[in-house]
């Protein structure tokens, strides 16, 4: 009697299987490679270049930290964790020392949809209103705080 059961249950694996693929089709929206840059304006001295975290009231920026990239009405777009942040200086003149006040920047591979807006959610914090700006490559822009 066993080995009934097994059949039946072996005969039905493959639809088991197959269940979740169900509702996979072509009708899910195309979506586009872009990056997402945020430049975190915390000015810290530190050296140009290397790998950072935001400051101050900005230190939920920072590497593994929760985001979440969504449109307009809220609906989640893209997910993951921060990369590293990499030092820029805040300005172009050299002081030629080797600590420089810098900002913090982010930027972060997605895939989304179109959309007439997007905003970038951090650690649960308040949405950021991000910007198309296509100068360097497809990109959504913030500056923060803006």
């Amino acid at each position: 009697m066993r080995r009934v059961r097994y059949r039946h249950l072996l005969a039905a694996l493959p639809l088991l299987l197959l269940a979740p693929l169900a509702g996979c089709g072509d009708d899910e929206e195309p979506r586009a490679a872009m990056t997402v840059r945020v430049l975190v304006r915390d000015i810290n001295l530190r050296p140009e270049g290397v790998e950072c975290a935001g400051t101050g009231p900005y230190t939920h920026f920072h590497n593994r930290a929760a985001y979440r990239v969504v449109d307009g009405d809220g609906e989640t777009l893209a997910e993951g964790e921060l990369p590293p942040g990499k030092s820029v200086r805040t300005f172009a003149e050299d002081l030629e020392v080797p600590r420089v006040p810098t900002f913090c920047e982010f930027a972060v591979p997605v895939s989304v949809a179109d959309r007439d807006a997007y905003r970038l959610v951090v650690d649960d914090r308040r949405p950021i209103a991000l910007t198309r700006d296509d100068s360097e490559g497809p990109a959504l822009v913030a500056v923060v705080p803006s």
